[in-house]
Order: C-alpha cells, then structure tokens, then sequence
C-alpha cells in the first residue's frame, strides 16, 4: 500500500483527495518542494524549507506545520513507504476559498506529501542529456520566478517542446534573450576552467542543487562566477551541465542539434556530489 500525507494525516493514496474546489487546483495557488531521499533521509531538507517559507511570506500563504514537525512527518512517510531511496514531493496550497482572484476567505492550507522510488540507474549511470532550446521565454527581474509556486505553465509547454525533439530537457531564455535556466533544472557552462552560471535576477529560481554545486566547487578551488550568455555562444562552451534535486548533476551532450564536450571537470563534480548526498543523509550524521 503506497501512502500519502494529507493535512496531518497518513491516508491510502487511493483515498488521498481534496476538494475541486482547493485554489491549487483552480489557479496554481500553492507552492511545492521536490527532495531527494537518501538512505531514509532527507538531503538538505532545511534548505528545501528555507525555500518554501520565503515563497509562503512572499504569497501570503501560512504554512499549516511547523519545520520540525513537518520533518517528522516526511520521515515517517518515507518509512511507512518503506522507501530508503525515493523522491519527496510536499505541496501546500491556499486551499477553498470562495470563487474568484480575491484569497480572502481562503485561510485553511492544504498539504500534501507524496513519495515516489528512484530509478536504479539514477546513481549509477551518468546521464548524457540531449537538450534544445525552447521558444518560451520568462521574464527577467521577475521576484516570483525565485519559488516553487503550482503554476508551472511556462515550464511544463518548454517541456513539451523537448518531449517532441526527443531531448531530455529545454533550455529557457528571458526576455533579455539570455539563457537562464531549463524547464525543471538550473543550468552551468564552463569558460577557460570557470564554472558559470546566470545569477538570480536574471529569472531563474536559485535551486537547492545549484547551491550545493557552488559549495563544491569552492571546496575543490573550482573558480566560479555568475553571468549571462545567449544560446549561439553556449554552443561554444567548453561544456554544459545541468543541476536538480532528482538527477543531481546532469551533464548535456547535444545543444540544438550540436555535440557539446564533456569535460572531466563535470565528471568529478558529479562524483563528488554523489559522495555529499551519500554523507550528509548518513545515519550516523
């Protein structure tokens, strides 16, 4: 039996249900988390909290739990789903509310955690993604790309654009037409030896996993800088990589069409990064 954690209760999954008329559902009003669980624990849960309480003050949206409990509750998910390796999504929402915009009324949160199993090859393979470049395009200096929130529109059609080439993911440039980020992962190139990425105004949502990459690299002396390129001249990187909760560091073989290298230094910070997650949700941390 798979369980689902639905406002403080642990409830069959085929009985997990909310109403049609929850805000999340009807609008996107809602933000949502995606973690990796390692070993039976949670990797960098704090920062994935972090996160969504920015993205709940910045909505307007009370958390129903607080972090410790909603911890508790997650582990206990994870272990009544007897799962040691697996993907955690918690998604709150606004809940019912009357119809329209207006959010007044609408002061009764709804929370949901699901689990869901990690591929096998998901640690063991390196990925090769092959990724192209979306025609859908986010807007620049907007605050709200910087959370999680449930409507995900611009994502899910760049999405659909790499799904109809056969890639693994698109790249999404802003209005500026810089690249900035793809549909559900942060995006890295390499310059001369330095790891770069754009920065946080320029549109993208500073995932958990990107931070994580810019600690790595300074503990392995990787000289690192934020900053802005357009899609003709990533071609010309000297390689290209993506980072998320759910694949980790995942390198990109194919821009448009177009091989792109794939240098050692991405190899090692992706084995390096196996060997953090596999530390941090030790046991005997």
């Amino acid at each position: 039996m798979n369980w689902i954690f639905l406002n403080r209760n642990f409830v069959p999954e085929p009985e997990a249900v909310i109403s049609v008329l929850d805000r999340g559902f009807l609008y996107g009003d809602g933000l949502f988390e995606t973690m990796r669980v390692c070993q039976a624990q949670i990797f960098r849960w704090h920062a994935h909290w972090l996160r969504l309480t920015q993205g709940s003050e910045f909505l307007k949206l009370r958390l129903p739990m607080d972090e410790a409990a909603l911890h508790r509750s997650a582990l206990e998910l994870v272990r009544k789903n007897q799962l040691a390796h697996a993907f955690l999504r918690l998604t709150v929402s606004r809940g019912v509310g009357p119809r329209g915009y207006s959010a007044k009324g609408a002061d009764r949160p709804t929370l949901t955690m699901t689990t869901h199993p990690v591929p096998e090859s998901n640690d063991t393979e390196i990925p090769r993604w092959k990724v192209v470049t979306s025609s859908v395009r986010v807007a620049a200096g907007e605050p709200l790309t910087q959370f999680k929130t449930c409507n995900k529109l611009a994502q899910i059609m760049a999405r659909s654009e790499a799904d109809a080439t056969g890639a693994n993911e698109a790249l999404v440039c802003n209005t500026d037409g810089f690249v900035v980020e793809a549909s559900s992962s942060n995006l890295f190139w390499l310059e001369g030896g330095i790891v770069c990425t754009p920065p946080v105004a320029s549109g993208i949502l500073p995932g958990v996993t990107r931070t994580v990459v810019l600690e790595l690299c300074g503990a392995l002396e990787i000289p690192t800088k934020e900053a802005l390129i357009k899609p003709g001249q990533l071609r010309h990187s000297d390689g290209v990589f993506l980072s998320l909760s759910t694949a980790g560091i995942a390198p990109a073989t194919e821009l448009d069409g177009h091989p792109l290298p794939f240098p050692t230094l991405v190899e090692n910070l992706r084995r390096e990064y196996q060997s953090l997650l596999l530390r941090e949700t030790s046991p005997a941390v």
